[in-house]
């Protein structure tokens, strides 16, 4: 009778010891499931509130009077943060931590390396210049970047605490590469509130080009070496090169400012790329290009459709040419083949050639340029070509007579509450290029050089007022919120 009691007993505690660990499982699951709705809670109103802000026209509240770039964490980031992510900290980081929130690592090209493909990363505010001053940062993998975070990685605002990709001119010594470049699987990417500055890294000439008030003179081309320091790398600030697999792409919150050779530049297989509410500041040859890069399939002479391409409430300003004679490119957003380009609520002024080139004979029915506002792009708002030697420039009074998918809604005026540095607005409207040839057929040495069926020569020196100086980077940042509905908000 006493083995078969205790044998009883030792069967109750068993069963009753099982309920409890079930009642605690329970209780962890019931945890987790309230974290994550109240989570999604809170990312719902934060994307209400970003709708209808976009629906009213009016920015969300704040010191800084931003919308979308200067808010709180969104849907999409308070998502992320429920998953497992890497932190990374310039003040406060080491690259021999855990990447914890509570252990951040120093470097976010260390954090990529560290990265799953498809990775989180978020990077407090600080200047990054990759890890030993490498001078760039490099992705073979997708990875969702959310910078511009404070010390505690709870706010999120670019212009209280920005991370800024801004190698100095010392990395150009060894390192010649784009500042930030995906070379391979890039489906998912998400680039958020970084701030690309090539402005340290670039060179810049000490007496010529010089404008009041802004900092050194005209851009050196590569092939100029500056009096100090090393030469200018014409390689743009943020790209994706052709070879990538394809997949959506998002670049969205950022500010592109002094790149020497564009400042998104990208090869698009297939998905989406989307370029949205980003400010553009002093950029070479181009703010904007993306080319589709699939196979064509129809045979000769044909094009296939590639992906979508959405540019919108973007900031473009003060795009400058190839060249400092003001002849070659200049573009705020140039239109490429085999993409479906839609264009829509953009300021774009001040480009050297046009806002939006679309002379590269991608298909009409592919490009949409609707709600934008431009003014003074020096060789009027739209190039078009539409055959082999024609090149139309249009204002944005008669781009409703394009023969494209839309064109609706432009304006040409000039939005009097844009934040710009007026030292370089004053510059740029100067800016003035001219060539002295000094020539002599009856000089001594030209006649001899005719004599023997040689070309004569000569001598031709150029100069130009101001060629795609250096703007000051912290200014770049007013650009956010100056016109309701239009630019970045």
């Amino acid at each position: 009778m006493k083995k078969i009691y205790l044998l009883s007993l030792l069967m109750s505690l068993m069963l009753s010891g099982t309920l409890v660990f079930a009642q605690v499982g329970s209780l962890k699951n019931m945890a987790k499931k309230v974290t994550s709705e109240q989570i999604n809670n809170t990312g719902q109103k934060a994307v209400e509130q970003t709708n209808n802000s976009q629906k009213t026209g009016n920015a969300t509240s704040g010191s800084t009077g931003q919308n979308q770039a200067g808010s709180l964490a969104s849907a999409e980031v308070n998502q992320e943060a429920s998953v497992e992510a890497i932190y990374v900290s310039k003040k406060a980081g080491s690259n021999k931590n855990d990447g914890s929130k509570s252990a951040p690592l120093k470097n976010l090209d260390k954090a990529i390396e560290m990265s799953k493909p498809g990775g989180t990363i978020f990077i407090a505010g600080g200047i990054e210049t990759g890890t030993l001053n490498i001078g760039f940062i490099e992705s073979d993998k997708a990875v969702k970047i959310y910078g511009s975070w404070d010390d505690n990685f709870e706010k999120q605002n670019i212009v209280e605490h920005p991370t800024v990709i801004q190698p100095d001119n010392e990395s150009a010594r060894s390192n010649r590469k784009a500042l930030m470049k995906f070379t391979r699987d890039v489906a998912g990417t998400v680039i958020d509130h970084l701030v690309f500055d090539g402005g340290q890294r670039n060179a810049y000439h000490v007496k010529e080009g010089v404008v009041q008030g802004i900092e050194g003179g005209r851009l050196l081309p590569d092939t100029e070496r500056p009096a100090e320091g090393y030469p200018t790398i014409y390689e743009p600030l943020l790209q994706f090169v052709s070879a990538t697999t394809g997949g959506d792409v998002t670049v969205k919150n950022c500010v592109f400012v002094n790149g020497a050779s564009f400042a998104l530049q990208a090869g698009h297989r297939n998905g989406k790329f989307s370029v949205l509410n980003n400010v553009f500041v002093g950029n070479r040859m181009a703010a904007v290009e993306i080319y589709g890069t699939c196979a064509s399939t129809g045979g000769p002479n044909t094009l296939s459709l590639c992906g979508e391409v959405e540019v919108a409430n973007n900031t473009i300003l003060f795009t400058w040419s190839r060249t400092k004679d003001f002849q070659d490119m200049g573009y705020g957003v140039r239109v490429m083949t085999k993409c479906n380009y839609n264009i829509h609520n953009n300021i774009i002024g001040a480009s050297i050639l046009a806002a939006v080139d679309h002379t590269r004979f991608n298909k009409d029915e592919w490009v949409h340029i609707d709600n934008n506002i431009f003014f003074v792009n020096k060789d009027k708002d739209v190039h078009y070509s539409p055959s082999s030697n024609t090149r139309l420039r249009i204002d944005a009074a008669d781009l409703g007579d394009l023969e494209v998918a839309s064109a609706e809604g432009n304006k040409n005026y000039i939005p009097k509450e844009l934040k710009v540095n007026k030292d370089y607005l004053e510059g740029y409207l100067n800016a003035r290029y001219s060539e002295q040839t000094d020539f002599d057929r009856n000089s001594p040495s030209n006649q001899w050089r005719s004599a023997l069926g040689m070309n004569m020569q000569g001598t031709m020196s150029s100069t130009v007022s101001m060629f795609c100086n250096k703007y000051p980077w912290r200014e770049a940042l007013n650009l956010f919120g100056n016109v309701a509905g239009y630019g970045a908000q």
